[in-house]
């Protein structure tokens, strides 16, 4: 890929993507709060500053070598927030709700980026310098927020999902699950270098063309 090439694309989509994995680190740590642990608050993690939320690896180097060298999609990950499920008032709804949340939040940011795609076609002129930046990061936003929401929900340690399935095992199952957690890595990268992860496009896909296809049609109910 051309450097100048892999440039564009991202200025185009780390703003999305920093976006993403901050609000999904704060809406766990918000959700938490709410189940009675104070960690993230006390350990000034609900804040939507990116500083405190991005790690060097994950949130820097990683992807934007990895858009530049021509993989042609952000990958990476933010600073998890520090949860201790111990101290939540119920331990299993607890740990079902806050690891819902940082998936869920996904999920609405992908809605709202569609609404404000729909609102940019409608209200800006085209001719506006920053028009293409602007639509181009908001349908980013759209399929990051679905990729990384779908991909957090897969039942891996220590992927969302595992702690979403943890909430209804027992005791022992639940330790038992927990020992994958040492080979998620390399589980998590084999399944990225041999592409089995290309599986998700379909569903990102599907619901990036949905959610685009009912901002429209909502725009259009409301005469906008």
């Amino acid at each position: 890929m051309d450097f100048a090439i892999g440039f564009q694309k991202l200025a185009i989509q780390f703003p999305p993507f920093v976006m993403a994995v901050v609000f999904h680190e704060v809406a766990h740590g918000f959700v938490a709060l709410k189940w009675g642990d104070k960690t993230a608050q006390q350990q000034g993690r609900l804040t939507f500053n990116p500083i405190p939320h991005m790690d060097p690896m994950g949130t820097v180097l990683f992807p934007i070598l990895g858009m530049i060298s021509g993989m042609g999609v952000l990958f990476g990950w933010a600073r998890p927030v520090p949860i201790n499920p111990n101290r939540f008032r119920k331990y299993r709804p607890g740990l079902f709700w806050v690891s819902l949340a940082g998936p869920g939040m996904n999920f609405i940011l992908a809605n709202v980026s569609a609404l404000v795609y729909v609102a940019l076609l409608t209200w800006m002129p085209r001719q506006f310098y920053l028009f293409e930046p602007l639509a181009g990061m908001a349908v980013v936003s759209v399929q990051l927020n679905y990729w990384l929401g779908i991909f957090n929900l897969l039942p891996l340690p220590p992927l969302d999902g595992s702690k979403i399935v943890e909430s209804f095992l027992p005791y022992h199952a639940a330790q038992k699950f927990e020992v994958l957690n040492q080979y998620s890595f390399f589980i998590l990268m084999a399944l990225l270098m041999s592409g089995a992860l290309s599986i998700l496009a379909y569903p990102i896909g599907f619901f990036t063309n949905m959610t685009l296809f009912f901002a429209e049609r909502l725009f259009s109910v409301f005469g906008f």
